[in-house]
């Protein structure tokens, strides 16, 4: 294969992860409020999660969607409806209050052991998988890529599964690097007033996603 072939996968999956979106809001409030390291299941569940998306896409997706029209109907509403969920959660979060959940303020408790931190890991992936799973940027971006770079004959199998692969790393790339930037605004986020402020700019980008995503449908 071609190097221009996946350079061009590589710079487009970056193109899409890297800007700003509902996991990348999300992963940047679990870096806030829990450390980089602890952010790193919602990281992974989103990454896990869109390159299920990007198979999915290649797998005949398309076809389903032009059979069940109304299934391209339902999933920006249903996507909508769980990002103003966390929306709220975030911006009504008080200041300092530990939560087991990515979101919210700055939590200082001690990291969490055994069965807690058990539930803490598994909360985190299915919350960044769930975020991702229901985020029609990742959809519509899958679909584009895989529409450009897996053709029908019979190197797509090969390809799409080169895509999918770079699909994955580059998301994990770019969600660490917005869960990074959350950690480095900790200290910032000392004074609770700061906290409460963070917060609700957060809850403001999801709210202007949200926006975004249906009025482009």
């Amino acid at each position: 294969m071609e190097n221009a072939v996946w350079m061009s996968m590589v710079l487009f999956a970056l193109a899409g992860a890297i800007s700003p979106g509902p996991v990348n809001v999300m992963a940047s409030a679990a870096g806030a409020a829990q450390g980089f390291v602890r952010a790193m299941p919602l990281v992974l569940g989103a990454s896990l999660s869109y390159g299920a998306v990007v198979w999915l896409a290649g797998s005949g997706l398309q076809i389903s969607l032009v059979a069940h029209p109304q299934l391209a109907r339902l999933a920006p509403l249903a996507g909508a409806a769980y990002l103003l969920l966390l929306a709220w959660r975030i911006a009504t979060a008080p200041p300092g209050a530990p939560t087991g959940a990515p979101t919210g303020a700055l939590a200082e408790e001690a990291p969490p052991r055994g069965a807690s931190a058990l539930r803490a890991w598994t909360h985190g992936l299915l919350q960044g998988a769930l975020t991702q799973g229901l985020n029609p940027k990742a959809w519509l971006v899958a679909l584009s890529g895989v529409g450009l770079f897996v053709p029908s004959g019979p190197e797509g199998a090969l390809r799409l599964q080169l895509f999918c692969a770079i699909s994955l790393l580059v998301c994990w790339l770019s969600v660490s690097t917005w869960a990074a930037l959350g950690m480095w605004i900790r200290r910032w986020l000392a004074r609770p007033a700061y906290q409460r402020g963070f917060n609700r700019m957060l809850a403001a980008l999801l709210l202007l996603t949200i926006y975004g995503m249906l009025a482009g449908g």
